[in-house]
């Protein structure tokens, strides 16, 4: 699949994965999400391995990131979005949901999910709502967080 990139203003979306700054993500991931506490670096490498990636750069420093987990087709999975906190407020999170919808690659599936504890009203932009029907839609999680590491 090609990279595709956006440029605004100082500012750079790309979904070429040799730009991601793996050590940000997971420092992010790790120390500053709800979602991923404690997340192990191997298991953020080997989810960027598997997903489309989006990075968000400023004058060549990650400060943004989002994976899609799709089949390219039917289906797609958006999870680990998130901005840091010194470049919120820029409307770089709605630049990058209307990048990740808008892309190409990602058009015409039927399906989208993502979950979120905080950010209904940016999703909700993009066509994102409760879903329509829940009964139809089961899960298993097996652990609640990832364990405390030393390190």
């Amino acid at each position: 699949m090609k990279n595709f990139e956006t440029i605004n203003d100082d500012f750079i979306i790309s979904t070429d994965k040799t730009k991601l700054q793996v050590a940000m993500i997971h420092r992010y991931l790790c120390h500053e999400s709800y979602w991923a506490k404690n997340i192990p670096v191997a298991v953020v490498e080997k989810s960027i391995e598997g997903s489309f990636c989006f990075g968000v750069y400023h004058q060549g420093r990650q400060v943004g990131f989002a994976r899609v987990i799709t089949d390219h087709a039917t289906f797609a999975y958006l999870a680990d979005v998130f901005i840091v906190q010194e470049y919120r407020g820029k409307g770089l999170s709605k630049w990058l949901m209307e990048t990740i919808m808008n892309n190409p690659a990602l058009q015409g599936l039927r399906r989208w999910l993502l979950a979120t504890m905080d950010a209904h009203g940016l999703y909700a932009q993009f066509g994102f709502a409760p879903l329509d029907k829940p009964e139809r839609i089961m899960g298993m999680k097996p652990f609640d967080e990832y364990p405390p590491t030393n390190g």
